[in-house]
This record gives C-alpha cells, structure tokens and sequence, in this order.
C-alpha cells in the first residue's frame, strides 16, 4: 500500500534501473539453472554492460569456459535495499538477461532483456534505452546522505511532515527517509500494519550535492511556515502501561 503524489516528478524507468545498477554491491546470477551470489565482484559499463570477475573454482567460471561459442546465457538479479532501516526495506529488483563472453580475465555481460520491478509493478526497458541511461547525479551519495539525516536530523524528518497531507499520516507510528534522487525526496510513512510513500518534490532538480543541500533547506523553509502538522502516534511497547 503506498501513498503518491502524481505531481512529483520522478526518475524516468531506464535512468532508475541505471541507479539500481550503478550502487549495487552484490548480484546473483544464474546459468544453466544454477544461481550463484557474487559481492564486491563487478563493475559497470559506461552503456550498462557488466564486467565481473568471477572466482576460478565458482560454477560460473567452469560454465563459461564450456561454453558453445564462447556465449554464455545468463540473468543477473540486482537489490536495491533502503540504507534508512525500514519495513519492506527492498525498494526494487532489476533483472538482466542477457549473456557473458570472455574479456580478458574477466567476464563481460550484455544485458539483452532489462526488467525493473518496484511498486507499482514490473516495467520492461528496451536494452538501447538502457545503455544510453544514466544513473541519477545523486545515486552515489544517496545511502550517506539518508543516514545522516535519519540519525542526526530527525526532528528535520518530522518537520517535514508538515509538508505531507493528513490523509497520508493517518495512523502513521513514524516516518523514515527511505529515498532521494535530483526531483525529491521521498519518506516512508509507517503505521502499525501497513506503510506508504510520499514524495516532497523540489522546486527544481538537483545535480549535486550543493544543490541538494539547498533544496533540502527549501523544503524545510516550506514546513516551518506550514500549519503544524497531525502528531504521530506512539507505538506501544512491552512494559507501556
């Protein structure tokens, strides 16, 4: 169950599953009906084709020195995973199909099918859109800059509550950062069973970080002349009388 608001602009579908790709550390890829995980192992492209340095004595290896041809084909599977802990902490999943050939020591994967899964569904994205995308400006900076605002500035996150409307906050228990990108930021609206999202758009996109500092002071300045917000409620806990 997610709250929206339509107005807010947001990453097109190529450019996202190019952010997804771009932090993700980890990816499990499967030949032959074998999945295997791999960590810290490859890297990116600059039109989305993924170098991965595969483990000598790992399945993916002997497959792809038995390979017809020299092709190997394969689906790799990306996380993207809120850095703020959150419920429902995996905010979407890109699959590439798609098969590896040898470069060098390292094997190199051309996507051939890209699907995006988030909410509200799976989006599929023509390989040439892909490869052109790029990965939003602030993708990088995205899991450092969400957990200092959640552990540092937590009264700035309620603040920001002023600024989303009363029907969204019904019963909300508390309210999390779960994304940025250049177009807004979006909050994880938490109630005792279920949660939502809002997105507090910015008044115009951000590139950097010095931009996205004064966006943020923006909205800020929004919710401090905003009538006071509805009060959260309070979860109850063991030993609450």
């Amino acid at each position: 169950m997610g709250d929206s608001h339509t107005w807010a602009a947001v990453p097109g579908a190529a450019q996202r599953a190019r952010s997804v790709l771009a932090v993700a550390w980890s990816c499990t890829v499967t030949t032959e009906g074998c999945p295997e995980e791999f960590t810290g192992a490859h890297s990116v492209t600059g039109d989305g084709r993924v170098l991965l340095r595969a483990p000598e004595d790992s399945a993916l290896s002997a497959a792809a020195l038995l390979a017809p041809r020299g092709e190997l084909p394969a689906l790799l599977e990306f996380a993207d995973v809120a850095p703020v802990p959150v419920r429902n902490r995996i905010r979407a999943r890109l699959r590439l199909a798609g098969r590896f050939t040898r470069a060098g020591d390292t094997l190199l994967f051309q996507p051939m099918r890209v699907v995006l899964r988030q909410p509200p569904g799976a989006v599929v994205i023509a390989p040439a859109d892909f490869g052109a995308a790029e990965p939003d400006p602030l993708a990088m900076a995205e899991a450092r800059l969400l957990t200092h605002l959640a552990d540092t500035h937590p009264d700035a996150v309620e603040r920001l509550t002023r600024l989303v409307g009363p029907d969204s906050l019904h019963g909300a228990v508390r309210v999390r950062p779960l994304a940025v990108d250049r177009h807004a930021l979006t909050l994880r609206i938490e109630r005792a069973r279920t949660d939502g999202d809002v997105r507090l758009p910015f008044h115009a996109p951000a590139d950097d970080i010095a931009q996205l500092t004064e966006r943020m002071h923006v909205l800020l300045a929004q919710a401090g002349s905003a009538s006071c917000g509805r009060a959260l409620q309070r979860q109850r806990t063991d030993g609450d009388g």
